[in-house]
């Protein structure tokens, strides 16, 4: 009997458990919300028994974090574009394009963002976990403007953090707005007029 092939085989069936979990639960945290939403119903429709599915995660809240972090990657990705501008207006366009591509984001995954704003909300863990993808996008940010000012282009007697942190928060605020579909703009003229708030006044 080959043991490699049976151990690749419960590794497959592993990770087919597992989606369909996070499958199962996305579909019944936007059916009913983060609040209502129960760990019982999300095992019923992933079709799986009670103990596999607790091997895979200890409750809602850790299922929600996994589903964040995917979401949240696509977000990311937007940060980690190549950012090394020779001059103020490409260094704006850059960061426009990162704008808007952030706050359309926002709108194109408006279901599931609504899930995480009511569970950062209320559940400690969960808010803890969207701090740390905060800092994540704050680090970034803050690379970027060090980088700016390193090249003379962006006022060198600025904290990079603070301004990175100012940066990720108006970001943020739009992007709840959108999600709650409370935005008075569109996100076109929402990106270029804080683009242009944000570059004014850290460049040069």
């Amino acid at each position: 009997m080959n043991t490699s092939k049976v151990a690749d085989k419960r590794h497959m069936r592993s990770i087919m458990t597992r989606q369909k979990l996070l499958q199962a639960a996305k579909e019944v945290f936007m059916e009913e919300g983060f609040q209502k939403a129960t760990i019982t119903q999300i095992i019923k429709k992933a079709n799986v028994g009670y103990g596999t599915a607790y091997v895979h995660f200890g409750g809602k809240d850790e299922i929600l974090i996994v589903l964040m972090e995917d979401v949240m990657e696509q977000f990311y990705q937007i940060a980690e574009t190549p950012f090394f501008p020779t001059s103020k207006e490409e260094a704006q366009q850059i960061i426009k394009k990162q704008a808007y591509s952030f706050l359309k984001m926002a709108e194109a995954e408006r279901s599931m963002m609504r899930v995480f704003a009511q569970a950062i909300g209320v559940s400690p863990v969960v808010s803890a976990k969207w701090k740390e993808i905060r800092e994540k996008f704050i680090q970034r940010i803050s690379q970027d403007i060090a980088y700016s000012q390193k090249k003379g282009l962006a006022k060198a007697q600025l904290n990079p953090e603070l301004v990175a942190r100012g940066w990720f928060f108006t970001n943020e605020m739009y992007l709840w707005e959108i999600v709650r579909n409370e935005h008075q703009a569109s996100v076109e003229d929402i990106a270029q007029t804080i683009t242009t708030v944000y570059t004014t006044g850290l460049y040069l």
